[in-house]
């Protein structure tokens, strides 16, 4: 389309929002080239480039195990989430949609207390006993597990209310399905976009995580977040190579995601 085609207020607003997307890249721009420069204080630009600082980052035992812990806890937090969460959404929607109401209410109570306050009292419950796990990472997967609860509650709500449950089961259970069969064959394919926006919202903020991180575990369990907290001391142009790789991994990962998520008709 040219630009006469779109018109004064169509090339307006394509300046505006490209112009906001610039104002975004902007702080991550100058976090990049300063991963890669060599030095950079005394002048406008840097003094040279050098890819130095990520490959002593990639190189690093501890930051290696502490990007695959946080990938552990991570993932076994969403998994326990959609072997709890879509079982229970199913049974709400499809038999008891009254119910959904009160769900909306007590699936954000996570939200209400400030994590802090959470961890103090998970400390107190968990620190000592026959149940003590602070240290370990069960105890942060149990609690991503309620962080996630709202993220993937929601996205996978707002889907079955999309697909029409009800008649989507009804017709199934018509042409000779059993209700395990319908919800197994035909529901849960139709989820598949819901559940992928759920499981990339919640590791994107789970991935991040820091407060139940480094209260509960600290460097008995390091964690990306803790590590880079940890690391903060250190060389700007080392954090900086952290700060991007991290960004570049969600980048990837939302990609991938993405193209894996398309309708085979596109």
């Amino acid at each position: 389309m040219s630009r006469a085609e779109l018109g004064p207020a169509g090339i307006y607003h394509r300046v505006v929002v490209y112009l906001l997307f610039a104002i975004l890249l902007l702080p991550l721009l100058g976090t990049f080239i300063y991963s890669i420069s060599s030095s950079w204080s005394a002048t406008i630009l840097p003094s040279g480039f050098s890819t130095k600082w990520y490959l002593q980052l990639w190189s690093d035992p501890r930051f290696l195990s502490a990007f695959g812990q946080s990938l552990v806890v991570c993932i076994g937090a969403l998994i326990l989430s959609v072997v709890l969460i879509l079982p229970l959404l199913f049974v709400v929607h499809y038999h008891f949609p009254k119910l959904d109401a009160l769900m909306n209410i007590l699936i954000l109570l996570p939200f209400a207390v400030p994590p802090v306050v959470s961890s103090v009292g998970l400390l107190q419950l968990y620190g000592s006993g026959p149940f003590a796990m602070v240290g370990t990472p069960w105890i942060l997967i149990g609690c991503y597990f309620t962080v996630a609860l709202p993220f993937m509650y929601r996205a996978i709500t707002n889907n079955l209310q999309a697909i029409n449950l009800r008649d989507l089961m009804d017709a199934a259970q018509l042409l000779g399905a059993s209700t395990f069969q319908a919800a197994v064959l035909v529901v849960l394919p139709n989820l598949r976009k819901g559940l992928m926006v759920a499981l990339l919202l919640s590791f994107s903020f789970l991935f991040g995580e820091f407060v139940f991180a480094n209260i509960l575990v600290g460097t008995r369990y390091e964690t990306l977040q803790v590590y880079l907290n940890n690391m903060r001391n250190s060389s700007g142009h080392f954090t900086s190579a952290l700060v991007i790789s991290y960004f570049f991994f969600v980048l990837v990962l939302t990609w991938a995601a993405n193209i894996l998520n398309k309708d085979k008709s596109e």
